[in-house]
């Protein structure tokens, strides 16, 4: 009897000295791929600047920036700007009173480097969870969404565009998430190439609850490829004023001032770059390298999504108000597709996706003239959205 029990003991000892060991070294491992990847995107800086808030941000040679480790940029040439102009969306209308303000004075960053948000392991452990389930991806459980698509059969686009009013929409946990955004996707939903631009609040990412410009990519629909801004090779940054991940302090106030800002996501004709334009300055481009069927696009879009944990109450999009009382808007639309010169979409070539008209709403005003061109608003102020 005493053998046995003795047996039982030592089994019992072995076995759970055995898992403690498995997990220790799967932890040691996860650890070290996270210390690996801060290599790889934290990168040696010529300068470091401390701002306010808390955050770093690096100087770095521009040509040493993450996305030059990509494996399929490795004989990339350095594209400084595009074959193309900007000049086509104007923020900071003075009757709209609006004013937009997030760059770096010119002699932070030296010439020759660009500004690139520091990443804490912290930092990625965050957003590692947040792909897992992608507020970008269709048909999730806690993902609302109030958006205007342009038809497929009127395809193929090559950009688009507007000029996007700028909010701090409260959320109340740091899962949640509130995004308006622009995009160009392609392909079939298990294959889909996507880059997506504009504003968000996601606590999960940056750590607070402001609002953050942000731009993300990817080429199998989030399964294994894709990041926001610079946590991952993928965007080519070659302006020195501004950083991906830019925390938003000046943002519009419900029946007060409004912020807006021109955001566009354009490809280069001849080296079929996917450029990012803030403010019709050039931030920098996806490489066509990166894509897999990305030559041009057969969806762009503008509008607002949502997430939140299944069973909880989903946070405000926009200013958290329906369009019909001063909800968020896109002015001065456009996208481009075969023809010379970027237009506004017109009624039959656009069609909204909203999933719960309770919680939010998104309407198309139209061409309304001068001084909006192209309009839309959407939100709403979320709640019992299931």
């Amino acid at each position: 009897m005493m053998i046995h029990v003795l047996f039982f003991v030592l089994h019992f000892l072995s076995t759970h000295i055995c898992h403690k060991v498995e997990g220790t070294q799967t932890i040691l491992k996860e650890d070290l791929e996270l210390e690996r990847q801060l290599r790889l995107i934290n990168k040696p800086p010529s300068k470091s600047i401390h701002t306010e808030f808390g955050d770093i941000i690096d100087c770095i040679d521009i040509y040493k920036q993450p996305s030059m480790d990509h494996p399929l940029l490795k004989d990339h040439k350095l594209q400084r700007k595009p074959n193309f102009h900007t000049g086509f969306g104007q923020s900071s209308k003075k009757n709209l009173e609006t004013k937009f303000m997030f760059e770096l004075s010119k002699d932070e960053c030296l010439k020759g480097t660009v500004p690139i948000l520091r990443t804490t392991k912290e930092d990625l452990i965050r957003e590692q969870s947040m792909l897992n389930d992608h507020i970008l991806i269709k048909d999730l459980p806690g993902v609302h969404f109030a958006e205007f698509f342009l038809r497929p059969r009127y395809a193929p686009y090559y950009g688009v565009a507007g000029t996007n009013s700028i909010y701090n929409p409260h959320i109340d946990s740091k899962f949640q998430i509130s995004m308006s955004h622009i995009w160009v996707e392609s392909g079939t939903v298990e294959s889909t190439n996507k880059i997506s631009l504009g504003w968000h609040v996601a606590p999960e990412l940056y750590g607070d609850y402001s609002s953050h410009i942000y731009t993300s990519w990817t080429v199998d629909n989030f399964k294994k490829t894709g990041c926001y801004n610079l946590r991952c090779a993928g965007f080519v940054q070659t302006n020195k004023l501004f950083h991906l991940g830019q925390r938003i302090t000046n943002v519009s106030i419900y029946g007060g001032p409004t912020i807006d800002s021109f955001i566009a996501i354009s490809q280069d004709s001849k080296t079929k770059n996917w450029w990012i334009i803030i403010n019709n300055k050039f931030i920098g481009y996806f490489p066509a390298k990166l894509f897999t069927n990305m030559s041009s696009a057969d969806h762009v879009g503008w509008g607002g999504r949502t997430k939140t944990r299944p069973g909880t109450d989903s946070p405000q999009m926009g200013s958290g108000h329906f369009p019909e009382n001063g909800g968020c808007y896109f002015r001065e639309m456009w996208f481009r597709d075969g023809g010379d010169l970027p237009r506004g979409p017109e009624p039959s070539q656009i069609y909204p996706i909203l999933d719960k008209p309770t919680c939010y709403d998104i309407k198309n005003y139209g061409d309304k003239g001068r001084h909006f061109g192209y309009y839309i608003e959407f939100g709403g102020p979320g709640g019992s959205c299931g």
